[in-house]
């Protein structure tokens, strides 16, 4: 059982293992350092002192975009924070997850918690306490382009802090699939006993300019698809010994040669997954000279996948812990500045990378079912049923992990190539980031069925080895889906198989059954 755990928000330091945590409601309390309480004051204090003196600042007594030559009146200061909350709400589309939305809230304020964004302290601690009391903003997931932040999902978040807007009032690890219908952003926070925030000077643009939306989606597909690196290992293994094929291509002087690190964690696994196996020396001296590519080039092709998860993780855990609001306060020259962090471009390409990286993964898996279900290449039983012919078997599994596959491939068209000017041409070069997070994270969704087809397969054709037992990770594997799923005799209706081995794989249970016997895989 997992404890709930506090999170303390330095303005720094915040890894890709914590928003997992955020995302899965493992982080019950946020808590705000105390050096970046002084951070924050400082820059307050700073932008206080430069309005007092009657400097112009962009978004405080200006109005936003195109209209920045508009001088606002001292007296309409807040009411052009409010404006610009409301006025930008403009989301449509289903709503973000409940662990999305949160992992959003937080990384809003570890954002403001830099010391860069001239916000007030009590901002910070409104945030903080909608986070604590389990107050989770409704954010549409459209209407974003990724740059000049992501101003309507943001809007959305940001609305509920002043007591409008929409919200889910739940406790941390909720059920994402039963939530109920939002309330009021007033009711939310009357529900929690926590009075509305007015927005002061630049407080509204603070909170919507910058990255935080894209960067949780994202987060939320690369912590997914890094378990899926493993989930593909597993699967391959296990086909590996369901079409008795080679473990030699899997030999670490192979991998030395070529040293791509991704390469040589996948050929560790499988050789770790194929340890001491029954099947194996049973086709010893069998007449194959060399097994399709799918099998063996898994090194080289799961490698990649892993090499992109390492750049991927890199970028967000820097996105996670940056400052990407305008404009800048810098306390220490008393200076504000105007710069394009909020210009999301490294998570859109990233996304892109990583919708790639994984659609291939889904690929060369669609490839491993095919050689699971088809007799000239497998020589087991036809579509791995024990009466072909009465009997269609996995012959419609294999379209399903096709029909997914070419839909990932679709998907994989870079949306950060794609920019469309907005804003009266002001901002005339934009990341289209949100939309990459999306299909990206739509990508994993398809990878993991496709995974879970060849699972469900290469379990079915274990069967026509037994007695033998394959490795012991694939053993562990094939034990595991056993206790969900019994062995195809006859035909039924296969979509409930599927879906129990996708949940083996989404909670988790798989992999740590085949880790029980293995130790943790690379």
């Amino acid at each position: 059982m997992i404890v709930p755990m506090n999170l303390e928000l330095t303005g720094d330091g915040l890894t890709l293992d914590d928003a997992e945590r955020l995302l899965h409601g493992h982080v019950e309390r946020l808590i705000l350092a105390a050096a970046a309480r002084k951070r924050v004051h400082r820059a307050r204090r700073c932008l206080d002192d430069l309005l007092a003196a009657g400097e112009s600042i962009y978004g405080v007594n200006t109005g936003f975009g195109k209209l920045a030559n508009q001088r606002i009146e001292p007296q309409e200061v807040l009411a052009l924070q409010e404006n610009l909350l409301r006025s930008h709400a403009v989301g449509m589309g289903p709503l973000l997850s409940l662990g999305v939305s949160r992992l959003a809230l937080a990384l809003r304020i570890q954002a403001l918690a830099k010391g860069h964004s001239g916000v007030t302290p009590d901002l910070i601690d409104t945030l903080i306490e909608m986070y604590n009391r389990g107050v989770v903003p409704a954010i549409p997931e459209q209407g974003s382009v990724g740059a000049s932040g992501d101003l309507a999902p943001l809007a959305h978040l940001a609305l509920v802090v002043m007591g409008e807007g929409h919200a889910f009032v739940t406790k941390p690890g909720a059920d994402l699939k039963s939530r109920a219908k939002p309330l009021s952003g007033r009711a939310a926070l009357k529900r929690v006993h926590l009075k509305p925030h007015r927005p002061q000077s630049k407080e509204g643009l603070s909170l919507i300019n910058g990255t935080q939306i894209s960067t949780a989606i994202l987060a939320e597909a690369l912590v997914r698809a890094r378990h899926l690196a493993k989930i593909a290992d597993i699967a391959g293994a296990m086909t590996v010994e369901a079409t008795k094929s080679s473990l030699k291509p899997f030999d670490p002087r192979i991998q030395e040669i070529r040293p791509h690190p991704g390469q040589a964690a996948c050929a560790a696994n499988l050789r770790r997954l194929l340890e001491d196996s029954e099947i194996m020396p049973s086709h010893a001296d069998c007449s194959k000279v060399q097994d399709a590519y799918s099998l063996r080039c898994m090194p080289q092709v799961h490698g990649t996948l892993r090499d992109a998860l390492t750049h991927a993780t890199q970028v967000v855990e820097r996105e996670l812990n940056s400052a990407t609001d305008n404009p800048l306060v810098f306390a220490d020259t008393s200076e504000v500045i105007s710069g394009g962090n909020f210009h999301a471009q490294p998570i859109a390409l990233t996304s892109d990378l990583l919708a790639a990286a994984v659609t291939d993964l889904g690929s060369i898996s669609e490839r491993r079912t095919e050689n699971l279900v088809n007799p000239d290449l497998s020589g087991l039983p036809g579509f791995l049923t024990p009466h072909p012919g009465l009997n269609s078997g996995m012959m419609i599994v294999q379209v399903l992990a096709a029909a997914l596959v070419s839909e990932n491939k679709g998907l994989s068209f870079p949306a950060s190539v794609d920019s469309i000017p907005t804003s009266a041409n002001r901002e005339d070069h934009v990341s289209m980031a949100p939309a990459a997070a999306r299909k990206c994270r739509l990508v994993v969704t398809n990878t993991t069925r496709v995974l879970a087809c060849e699972i469900l397969c290469a379990a079915q054709g274990l069967e026509f080895h037994r007695p033998l037992k394959a490795g012991k990770g694939a053993e562990a594997a094939y034990r595991h889906v056993r206790e969900h799923v019994r062995p195809l005799g006859r035909d039924r209706t296969l979509h409930r198989d599927l879906e129990a081995v996708e949940r083996l794989i989404r909670s988790g249970s798989l992999l740590a059954a085949v880790e029980k016997v293995c130790d943790l895989l690379h």
